[in-house]
């Protein structure tokens, strides 16, 4: 089991990055609400890791610190709720955000995220309320794991293409319709910003 990576980050193309360790690249997909916070390319990155091994593939999915991996391990459990939709739901909010809805059992907040529909935000209430309550009460998950040491988060990105067509291709990963995506980065969307900016801007209107 692989439940940590530190190395140098190679690639960022949001919600994959690659980091290598020991001279091995690994590509992990990183929720938005993380990747916000990893340091430039080049320089050295430590990531919680859950890692996913299925029939065709072998997964490995990165976070900030220990709790948005447990919340991330509680959501792949509820019925209907795979990696992906898990990477979604943490993309559009973080951890204690997520645990807030279920908390307050706030269904229409939840569906505002895209594959969460009515009757799968209802589901995940019932079914993590218990669980997140409890989760919120283990000081063990409250304990942060830097990437980076007070990094200024506009600075941590660097872009590789058209901020819009790297914002367009991240929210299409992340389970946004395109004609959707497009319509909410041409709303939010200012001269110079960052391609991260823009996803965070846009995943903030999506909410």
């Amino acid at each position: 089991m692989i439940g940590n990576i530190r190395g140098i980050l190679i690639e960022k193309q949001p919600p994959e990055i690659l980091i290598e360790a020991g001279g091995v690249g690994y590509e992990v997909q990183v929720p938005m609400t993380s990747f916000y916070q990893l340091p430039e390319i080049g320089q050295e990155a430590n990531i919680c890791i859950h890692f996913v091994v299925r029939e065709d593939a072998q997964l490995l999915f990165g976070f900030a610190n220990k709790q948005e991996r447990a919340v991330f391990r509680e959501l792949i459990k509820a019925s209907g709720v795979g990696p992906k939709l898990a990477l979604t739901i943490l993309s559009g909010m973080d951890a204690q955000q997520f645990m807030q809805c279920v908390s307050l059992e706030d269904v229409t907040g939840l569906t505002k995220l895209p594959g969460v529909g009515k009757k799968t935000a209802e589901r995940l209430v019932i079914e993590m309320r218990d669980r997140l309550s409890k989760l919120a009460k283990d000081q063990g998950y409250a304990q942060t794991v830097h990437l980076t040491p007070d990094l200024p988060v506009e600075n941590t990105f660097v872009q590789r293409t058209d901020a819009k067509e790297e914002a367009l291709s991240a929210l299409i990963a992340l389970g946004y319709k395109p004609p959707q995506a497009m319509r909410v980065i041409n709303a939010v969307y200012k001269e110079d910003i960052s391609s991260e900016a823009l996803i965070r801007e846009a995943l903030r209107a999506m909410v």
